[in-house]
C-alpha cells in the first residue's frame, strides 16, 4: 500500500521551500525517499527539479543528474539543469559542465544563464571551437544580443587572444559596463596589442566611464609595451588624484613600466614606497635592471630581497645569473648556482641560465659539464649550448651538438640555425656554413632573417668569396641592413675587392650609420680605393659621431670584486703600477716584432700619441692589473663592452707569450682565448 506524505509535505509550495532551504544531504535523501515511495505527491516534474537543484547545491552532482534524467523533461526544469551546470563550474570541472550542457534534453529550453555558464566553462578550458558552438545555439534561441551571453562570449575571445572576434561582439552589445571595457583593455594587452589597448581606454574615457584598478593595470602594461611613458605616468597620476587603491599589483605594474622606459630612478623610488612587496615586485625590478645594463643594481636588489626575508624564486635567480653573465662575475655566479642547488629545483629555464652564465664568464668547460648532466633537454637549452660553443670559437663542437640534437628528434628553429651559422662563421667553416644555410631554407622552410644573413655573408666574404656573398644577398634580401652590409664590406676590404666595396659603402652611408666603428670601416675602404674626397667626407661624420661613442670599458674579477678600466681613467688605486706594467709589456712586445697599428685610432693625432693611446686601451689596462695581482700561470678573464680592435688583438697574443698565461677576452662579439702567442679565433673574427 502506498505511503502518503504528511499533509504539510504534500503541498508543492511548502515542499519546495523545504528543499530550497535544506542544507544537509542526509535529510535531503530522506525526503527524496519519502517522495519515491509516496504516490500522492503533486506536481512530480516540479518536485524533481527542486530535488535536483537541492542535490546540486548540496554537492551530490551524480544524484542531481540522475534525478533530472529520471524525470520527464520539460521547459520548466531548466533552472535545475542550470544549478547542475553551476555546481560543476564551482567544483572546478568545466569539462563536466560542458558534458551536461551537451546532454540537455530537447524539451529543455536553455536560457541566458545556461549559455553564460557553458561559455564560462569554455573560457576555463580555452575551448574556442566549443564556445562558438554555444554562441550559435544562443543565437538560434534568441540570445544573440543578450548582455550576459555577450559578456561571457567577449570574455572567451579576449581571454584566448581572438580580439578580432571580441571587437565584433563588443561593437554590437546594446549596453557596455565597466567590466566589459576592462575585458577589452586587458584582452588587447595580453594579446600583445598595446596600441589597441590604449585606444580602447581612450574610447572608454570618451564615453564618460572611469577605469577601475583592473583597467588601470591593463593600461599601465600597454604603456610599458609601447614605450608610452606619458600615458603610463598619466595613469599613475589618475590613481593618486582619485585616491584609488595602490595595491601590490598596480605598484608592480608601474615599477615595471617606468623601468622598461629607462626611468630607473622613478622605478626604484616607487618600489621603495610599496609597502607589501612580494616576490613578483622584487622580480619585476631585478629583471629590468639585469636586462637593461644595470647589472650591479640588479645584484644589489637580489641581496636586499634575501635580507628582507623573501627567498628568491626561479625568476629572481635567472635575473641574478644574467647580471653575473653581463659583468663576468664567475665567483658570484657559482654562488648563485650553489643557492639554486640548495633551495630550488633546477628546471630547464634555470639550468639554461646557469649554463649561459658559465659560458659568458669564460668557463665553457663548466657549461658543457652541466649540459651533459641534464637528462631532458628542450630546444632552448640546445640552442644556448650551440651558441656557447660558437662564441668560444668551437664551431665543430657546435655542429656536433646540432647533429646530436637532430638525432634526439628535437626540431631546430630559426634561433638554432642562427646559433649554428654564427658558430660556423666564427670558425671559418665555409662549406659547412653553405650546406646548413641551404638546408635551413630548403629542407626546414625557414626564411633567412638578418641574423642568418649576417653570419653567412660574413663567412663567405671573409673567406674571399665576396662575389658569392653579394649574389646571395641579391637573391635573398631586397633591402639589406647595416649589419649585413658591414659584413660584406669587411670582406671586400680584406680581399681588396674595392669596386664592390665602394658600392657597398655607398649603401651603408645611405642608411646613415652613427656607429664610429662602421664609419671607420667605410673610411678605410675609401682610403684603400684612393677616394680621398670620400675619406674626408666620412671622417667629418666620424668626428661628429665620435662624441657620442660609448667608451671602451673592460673588467676583470679579482677575489670576488670587479675591477673596471676605462682609457684615461686614473681613479684606480694601482693606476701608476698598471701603467708601468703596460709600458714594460709594450717594450718587450716591440723587441719581439710588434708594430702598433695606428689606423685603429680614429683621430688626427701624432703617431707617437696614437701609439700611446693604443697601449692604454681598457683591455690592456685590465690585463696589466691581472698580471700585477695574480700568481704566475693564473688564467685571466677580461670582459669588454666593445669589440677588441685589431691592434689589441695582436698585442694580447704577444702578452700571452711573454707572461706565459692563458688570457681570455670576451668582447661584444665572441670569446678570444689567447695562449702561447696565438688566439683561438685564428685571426678570424
Amino acid at each position: 500500500m502506498p505511503t502518503h506524505l504528511p499533509a504539510f509535505l504534500d503541498a508543492p509550495i511548502p515542499l519546495r521551500r523545504l528543499l530550497t532551504s535544506c542544507p544537509a544531504l542526509r535529510t535531503l535523501t530522506r525526503i527524496h525517499a519519502l517522495l519515491i515511495v509516496s504516490s500522492s505527491a503533486s506536481s512530480p516534474n516540479l518536485l524533481s527539479s527542486c530535488l535536483a537543484t537541492a542535490y546540486a547545491r548540496a554537492g551530490d552532482l551524480s544524484a542531481a543528474e540522475s534525478t533530472l534524467a529520471g524525470a520527464p523533461a520539460s521547459p520548466s526544469s531548466i533552472a535545475a539543469w542550470n544549478a547542475l551546470l553551476a555546481a560543476h563550474s564551482r567544483g572546478g570541472s568545466p569539462d563536466e559542465a560542458l558534458r551536461v550542457f551537451r546532454a540537455l534534453p530537447p524539451a529543455v529550453r536553455p536560457d541566458s544563464t545556461t549559455f553564460t555558464l557553458a561559455l564560462s566553462a569554455c573560457v576555463r578550458l580555452g575551448d574556442l571551437a566549443t564556445g562558438e558552438g554555444v554562441r550559435d545555439r544562443a543565437s538560434e534561441a534568441g540570445y544573440r544580443n543578450d548582455i550576459f551571453v555577450c559578456s561571457s562570449l567577449l570574455n572567451l575571445y579576449a581571454k584566448w587572444g581572438a580580439m578580432g572576434d571580441a571587437v565584433k561582439v563588443f561593437d554590437r552589445m546594446p549596453r557596455r559596463d565597466r567590466v566589459t571595457w576592462s575585458t577589452m583593455v586587458t584582452g588587447f594587452t595580453n594579446a600583445g596589442k598595446p596600441v589597441e589597448a590604449i585606444e580602447m581606454y581612450r574610447r572608454m574615457r570618451a564615453e564618460g566611464l572611469k577605469g577601475d584598478e583592473v583597467v588601470m593595470v591593463g593600461v599601465i602594461k600597454a604603456s610599458a609595451a609601447t614605450g608610452d611613458v606619458r600615458m603610463g605616468a598619466s595613469v599613475h597620476g589618475h590613481l593618486l588624484r582619485h585616491g584609488m587603491r595602490m595595491d601590490v599589483v598596480i605598484s608592480t605594474s608601474l615599477v615595471d613600466m617606468y623601468a622598461k622606459n629607462g626611468l630607473f630612478d622613478q622605478a626604484r623610488r616607487l618600489f621603495e614606497l610599496t609597502t607589501s612587496k612580494n616576490s613578483v615586485s622584487w622580480n619585476a625590478l631585478i629583471s629590468q635592471f639585469a636586462q637593461n645594463g644595470h647589472a650591479d643594481e640588479a645584484l644589489g636588489l637580489f641581496r636586499e630581497m634575501q635580507v628582507s626575508g623573501l627567498q628568491p624564486d626561479s625568476g629572481a635567480v635567472v635575473s641574478a645569473l644574467l647580471a653575473c653573465s653581463d659583468l663576468g662575475l664567475l665567483k658570484l655566479g657559482k654562488s648563485v648556482h650553489g643557492f639554486i642547488l640548495r633551495r630550488l629545483e633546477l628546471d630547464c629555464m634555470v639550468v639554461t641560465a646557469v649554463i649561459d652564465m658559465y659560458s659568458k664568464c669564460g668557463s665553457l668547460a663548466s657549461a658543457q659539464m652541466l649540459f651533459n648532466r641534464v637528462g631532458s633537454k628542450d630546444l632552448i637549452l640546445w640552442n644556448v649550448m650551440i651558441a656557447c660553443c660558437g662564441a668560444h670559437g668551437r664551431g665543430r663542437d657546435a655542429l656536433s651538438l646540432f647533429q646530436e640534437m637532430k638525432k634526439n628528434e628535437v626540431r631546430p628553429d630559426h634561433a638554432t640555425f642562427a646559433s649554428l651559422l654564427s658558430a660556423l662563421s666564427h670558425s671559418g667553416l665555409v662549406e659547412e656554413g653553405k650546406f646548413w644555410f641551404s638546408c635551413m631554407v630548403n629542407e626546414h622552410g625557414i626564411e633567412p632573417e638578418e641574423k642568418h644573413l649576417v653570419c653567412i655573408v660574413d663567412l663567405l666574404a671573409r673567406s674571399g668569396l665576396v662575389e658569392e656573398a653579394n649574389d646571395l644577398l641579391t637573391s635573398t634580401c631586397a633591402e639589406p641592413t647595416i649589419p649585413i652590409l658591414v659584413a660584406l664590406l669587411s670582406g671586400c676590404l680584406n680581399n681588396k675587392k674595392l669596386e664592390l666595396g665602394e658600392s657597398t659603402a655607398e649603401k651603408i652611408l645611405e642608411l646613415q650609420p652613427d656607429d664610429v666603428g662602421v664609419l671607420a670601416l667605410v673610411s678605410n675602404l675609401y682610403a684603400a680605393a684612393k677616394n680621398w674626397e670620400k675619406v674626408r667626407e666620412v671622417r667629418k661624420l666620424m668626428k661628429y659621431h665620435g662624441s657620442k661613442k660609448v667608451p671602451g670599458r673592460s673588467s676583470i674579477e679579482f677575489r670576488g670584486a670587479l675591477h673596471t678600466f676605462v682609457m684615461e681613467d686614473q681613479s684606480h688605486p694601482q693606476h701608476r703600477e698598471i701603467l708601468q706594467t703596460a709600458s714594460k709589456l709594450d717594450s718587450e712586445m716591440r723587441k719581439m716584432g710588434y708594430v702598433p697599428r695606428t689606423e685603429f685610432v680614429y683621430h688626427d693625432l701624432e703617431e707617437g700619441v696614437k701609439e700611446q693611446l693604443l697601449s692604454r686601451h681598457s683591455e690592456r689596462l685590465a690585463i696589466a692589473f691581472g698580471l700585477l695581482n695574480t700568481s704566475p700561470g693564473t688564467r685571466l678573464v677580461v670582459i669588454k663592452n666593445l669589440r677588441v680592435c685589431g691592434d689589441c688583438h695582436d698585442a694580447i697574443k704577444y702578452i700571452s707569450k711573454i707572461a706565459e698565461r692563458e688570457i681570455v677576452v670576451r668582447d661584444a662579439k665572441r670569446f678570444h682565448h689567447f695562449r702561447d702567442g696565438a688566439c683561438s679565433c685564428g685571426d678570424y673574427w
